[in-house]
């Protein structure tokens, strides 16, 4: 398997480990190099894809997002498989596979998606997700490329040291995208007397029900604005805007 000239150079930012955040390279030069519109690198806790690390602006963040908000699409498919998932045309695919999401995606922009796991053996450890608003699948060479940039990205996270740990720990200063939803959930947990797990269910069908972002409906509740209280037939949730 071939590396083309720019995944190289690609290949030895990510090992310089220069950028303050997990990953290091530039994911607008990468999506360039594999010949699609964005490019973005989400891990997993708890066997689940719960953190975006990495990506360009746009539709790969929000698809992201809206992939973790409905708990369904390719990339937690491929996180489930730990294997690639390819769709080079997204009006190809069955309406009742992603039936919330594929919608979404219109409304994105988004045409082509392929997702590759993060894995070493039989354990996946996130998702590096190619996003294209034209259909058609990639070339032989970026299919290469983007395989060895997936096993190099594995290697960089196995090798996060310190902030690979604050990122397991979910440790404030981690930066990390989806804080407010880790903070929220624990909070939820306490005020609804279920699980973090459950609180977390909670909390999507929230921002679902709303239809409002679901690092917006976190962010609610570490404010105090939105509260979960356990009643007769369920968590229910209440809101209150202050300020």
């Amino acid at each position: 398997m071939a590396t083309s000239t720019g995944m190289a150079r690609m290949l030895r930012d990510l090992s310089s480990g220069s950028g303050p955040g997990l990953i290091s390279g530039d994911p607008l030069e990468c999506a360039r190099i594999l010949g699609v519109d964005g490019v973005a690198v989400s891990l997993a806790t708890g066997g689940a894809l719960s953190e975006l690390v990495w990506s360009s602006p746009g539709a790969s963040e929000r698809l992201e997002d809206e992939q973790y908000t409905l708990g369904e699409g390719p990339g937690v498919d491929a996180m489930g498989s730990c294997s690639v998932v390819v769709e080079p045309d997204l009006t190809r695919v069955r309406p009742d596979r992603w039936p919330v999401l594929l919608p979404t995606l219109n409304g994105l922009g988004v045409d082509a998606l392929f997702c590759f796991p993060l894995r070493i053996g039989g354990v996946c450890l996130g998702v590096l997700t190619a996003q294209r608003s034209t259909v058609g699948p990639l070339s032989a060479a970026a299919m290469d490329d983007a395989l060895i940039l997936a096993a190099a990205l594995t290697a960089v996270v196995l090798d996060g040291g310190e902030r690979m740990a604050l990122f397991a720990s979910a440790e404030s200063t981690a930066q990390l995208h989806r804080a407010a939803v880790h903070q929220a959930s624990g909070m939820i947990s306490i005020q609804a007397g279920v699980s973090v797990a459950q609180a977390l269910v909670l909390l999507r069908a929230h921002a679902y029900r709303h239809e409002i972002p679901l690092l917006r409906a976190a962010e609610d509740v570490v404010a105090r604005r939105l509260r979960f209280r356990d009643i007769d037939d369920g968590p229910d949730p209440s809101f209150e805007r202050r300020g």
